[in-house]
């Protein structure tokens, strides 16, 4: 009697085993095709879930997690976007963000552009550039102060006064040079580009500007005279020979023609060579 409890107990042990074994594998079998998981996944996604977006990437594509609100969403590109950079693993590529003051990054330590407010030096986001460095506002990084520089001095302009060049004995003389480099914000400013000085010469007389009128006005008509004296006598020549060519006309017009004399040889009677 003893035994037959015995072995009843054991059989008994022996199918609730199974049964569990059975209720697990099933268990597995359910996480392994979720009804969330869908076969058919599109936009670059291998396995995706209805609720969660893409779980995994097609080759050489990069998974990213995008939060719409207090959920986030898989996806699934071609390239990281802004903020992020871009790391493969052998079994995935993953997106990972930069750091907080960085907007580009190649890492997650070498920034290639920085948020605004910050500058770009060696990979790195600063409020202030070094010693040596200024910010420059245009590219946003750190770059090298430059000096102002310039050109060599022209020589003198010859002495002036009131912008003439006669009738005086005390003037001033200029120089100019020109601005080659501009400086930067930190740079040293540019020198004065015209210098002036006290200049003497010899005095001279100033021509009067109602005289030089008055030459030029009368060097003007005497040409005009002389090209006008030249014109009339052109013209009397030309009606000189005009008239000498209408008397010649003329007078072969009223002499008569000569008749030319008859040929004495024409009117000889032809001489007999037979005789």
């Amino acid at each position: 009697m003893q035994l037959r409890l015995i072995s009843w107990f054991f059989i008994t042990l022996n199918f609730m085993e199974y049964i569990g074994s059975q209720h697990a594998s099933r268990v597995r079998r359910q996480g392994r095709m979720h009804p969330n998981v869908s076969q058919g996944c599109q936009g670059g996604c291998a396995t995706c879930s209805d609720y969660n977006g893409c779980l995994s990437c097609k080759p050489r594509l990069f998974f990213v997690l995008e939060r719409i609100g207090m959920k986030q969403i898989g996806v699934c590109l071609s390239s990281c976007p802004s903020g992020y950079y871009g790391t493969r693993y052998p079994d995935i590529n993953k997106c990972a963000k930069c750091k907080a003051d960085c907007d580009t990054c190649f890492t997650r330590n070498f920034c290639t552009k920085c948020k605004s407010g910050f500058y770009l030096y060696s990979g790195k986001c600063l409020e202030k550039c070094p010693d040596g460095l200024e910010g420059n506002n245009h590219t946003m990084e750190c770059t090298s102060i430059v000096h102002c520089e310039a050109s060599e001095w022209s020589p003198w302009s010859p002495c002036t006064k009131k912008g003439k060049t006669c009738g005086f004995k005390r003037g001033n003389e200029v120089r100019v040079r020109e601005i080659v480099q501009h400086p930067s914000a930190k740079g040293n400013p540019c020198p004065a580009t015209s210098e002036s000085r006290k200049c003497i010469v010899q005095r001279k007389r100033c021509q009067k500007e109602g005289k030089g009128k008055k030459n030029r006005e009368e060097k003007r008509k005497k040409s005009s005279k002389e090209e006008s004296k030249e014109t009339k006598q052109e013209n009397k020549g030309r009606a000189a020979r005009r008239q000498n060519r209408e008397q010649r006309e003329n007078k072969n017009k009223t002499q008569p023609k000569k008749r030319k004399a008859p040929n004495k040889e024409s009117n000889m009677a032809p001489i007999d060579t037979a005789r």
